[in-house]
């Protein structure tokens, strides 16, 4: 039996090639919502969920912080998917036939050059796979859609014009999830492990916390804070670093960790993604 891989939005989303780019073998389980893909794993229905943790242009992605601690999954993989934004349209038409073109937001705010250029003016839509089926079903030869390639292939559509991304390094970071951990594997371009903690309610605690990882020299790729349980006192951290906790170094810094924080969460020990570097 085919093994699924869970994701949320629609077929065709950046989600859903990251689901093929790095699992050609899975089948791909579009999900209406994070919690829906989340779900979807911790009840057998796929074995692997991917989810979007940040942008290299608009960072974070909401919401996954607060989710991946309480989801009961842990992380196994990472991928980072480069943005190729594509204008999409209906069969046989042609550039010069499209005066509106209809995306998520963010989308939009990324191709102001082009659109701009061939006074095309923007429509926002749900999400980009959402506006390439909207396209598909209008039948509006004048509406296009900004999307993935992936998105064209699926919903019919033709690639007026490829990449038209104003910045051409935009990236989004995947995480891929499982049911188990895995900290066997060792990868070749380095290994990564991702946690969250509490520091204790003491003076420069964050400040003594994060100094094990100096003096050990372990590199700490990502730090982020958020409040938890709506209170202003009560700090969370996220923090991806560099290594395997059996490293001598990573191990003597993670003591040390333990030693400020009043709860420390391991959320996975993964191979860094070559992309990553």
């Amino acid at each position: 039996m085919t093994k699924r891989i869970a994701f949320q939005g629609e077929p065709g989303a950046y989600s859903h090639q990251a689901c093929r780019d790095t699992y050609p073998e899975m089948e791909s389980m579009p999900c209406r919502t994070f919690e829906d893909a989340i779900e979807a794993v911790r009840s057998g229905q796929a074995e692997l969920a991917m989810l979007p943790v940040e942008n290299s242009t608009f960072g974070r992605v909401a919401d996954i912080h607060h989710l991946l601690p309480e989801s009961g999954l842990y992380i196994i993989g990472e991928a980072f998917v480069r943005v190729h934004i594509n204008l999409l349209a209906l069969p046989g038409v042609t550039l010069d036939q499209v005066d509106r073109a209809m995306s998520h937001t963010m989308l939009l705010g990324q191709c102001r050059e082009f659109l701009g250029a061939h006074g095309i003016h923007r429509v926002t839509g749900a999400d980009t796979a959402g506006s390439a089926r909207h396209v598909a079903e209008a039948g509006d030869p004048s509406m296009a859609a900004l999307a993935s390639e992936l998105a064209g292939e699926i919903y019919g559509l033709d690639v007026l014009a490829r990449e038209i991304e104003d910045q051409g390094n935009n990236s989004t970071r995947f995480l891929v999830m499982s049911r188990e951990p895995d900290w066997t594997r060792r990868g070749n371009d380095g290994m990564m492990t991702s946690f969250v903690f509490q520091v204790r309610n003491i003076p420069a605690a964050l400040y003594k916390a994060m100094g094990g990882f100096a003096t050990n020299g372990v590199n700490m790729t990502k730090l982020e804070s958020y409040m938890v349980g709506g209170s202003f006192t009560a700090t969370q951290f996220y923090a991806d670093i560099e290594g395997h906790p059996e490293d001598p170094a990573v191990k003597r810094a993670l003591d040390e960790l333990d030693y400020f924080t009043s709860e420390i969460t391991m959320l996975g020990v993964y191979p860094a993604d070559p992309r990553r570097h």
